[in-house]
């Protein structure tokens, strides 16, 4: 076995990034060609699945059959029931799943896949509208369709333009295309959204709400705006949120201090001990109501140049602070 030496290593695995980097930069021009030629066939294709209160039937073999599937999950997912049937097993009692009218997506990269050419005479008797994801927008599978999206690709991404790169991510993009044409067709929103994932972190932030998750009042450190800072570093040890929460005498949210706010009151003074609540809080901090999804709390931290993991709670209508949420507290697995 040769052995290579670091100059020869270093520059191969330099070629092996530059591989990955411009098979990536063919995969999105790939993409981008597509949507440039996505025409009135993509709202046809809404019309035709729209037009049928069932199911969608969606097939493929393969890569061809992967993306299909992936397409399935998306669709059920965003409000319009579909089924993933093999093309190889179809003629082997699996058209049973069919429907008068279940409209048919056929995804093939050469539009001539054999198994999916013998489900045509079934597919008109039945009859089922077809719209086909086709690599090959001239071939035999696509005169057989009502609608066809075109999705050709230049070349693959591997430096042999042999695997089904380029065409597959194509293909599901075109799926996803159509998928989010259906949601806006449909007025499918965040509520839609949430009910059809009821579980998992996204099921459960989209449901529950900032009043479901917050630390209440026994919970957490509170301070006045005269409190030295030893007594807010005390009443926040007590109470390891992250954070105290400044009131005034009707509880009203007036500051909050983040453990943040403690050190970089200590790296400024030198002596803390004349230092009040009043001198190290963020006045008017970021707040959320309780009714707020625990989605949009979520994205209210992240997405800032500073994230931030602790939100004071505060009722719009009195202004009192009602708690606190942590970020930590949105992604926790039993949160219920």
């Amino acid at each position: 076995m040769m052995v290579l030496s670091p100059m020869q290593a270093k520059q191969q695995s330099s070629g092996w990034l530059e591989a990955a980097r411009q098979g990536m930069e063919i995969e999105a021009e790939a993409i981008r060609a597509a949507g440039r030629r996505l025409d009135d066939n993509l709202t046809r294709a809404v019309d035709l699945i729209l037009a049928h209160p069932g199911k969608i039937v969606v097939t493929g073999l393969g890569k061809s059959g992967y993306v299909a599937k992936k397409i399935v999950a998306t669709l059920c997912s965003t409000g319009t029931p579909a089924v993933f049937l093999h093309a190889a097993e179809a003629s082997h009692g699996d058209l049973g799943i069919y429907s008068p009218g279940d409209p048919t997506v056929m995804v093939s990269k050469s539009g001539s896949t054999a198994e999916l050419l013998d489900l045509i005479p079934f597919l008109r008797d039945l009859p089922s509208p077809r719209v086909g994801i086709l690599g090959n927008p001239r071939s035999p599978l696509a005169d057989e369709m009502d609608v066809v999206l075109d999705a050709s690709v230049a070349r693959e991404a591997d430096p042999g333009n042999l695997a089904a790169t380029a065409s597959a991510t194509v293909a599901l993009v075109l799926g996803h295309a159509l998928t989010v044409a259906l949601m806006q067709a449909r007025n499918f929103g965040v509520e839609d959204f949430g009910r059809y994932h009821p579980g998992g972190h996204m099921g459960r932030s989209l449901r529950l709400t900032a009043r479901d998750a917050l630390h209440g009042r026994d919970e957490v450190a509170w301070a006045r705006s005269g409190d030295s800072l030893k007594q807010v570093v005390i009443a926040m040890s007590h109470h390891p949120l992250g954070a105290a929460c400044v009131v005034d005498s009707d509880a009203k949210l007036i500051g909050l201090i983040t453990d943040g706010d403690l050190r970089r009151a200590l790296e400024a003074h030198d002596d803390i001990r004349g230092l009040r609540a009043a001198d190290v809080m963020t006045a008017n901090p970021i707040t959320i109501g309780p009714e707020i999804r625990l989605w949009d709390a979520l994205r209210l931290m992240e997405n800032r140049p500073s994230q931030i993991s602790v939100l004071p709670v505060v009722d719009p209508a009195s202004g009192r602070c009602l708690g606190l949420l942590r970020v930590h507290d949105i992604y926790r697995a039993d949160l219920e």
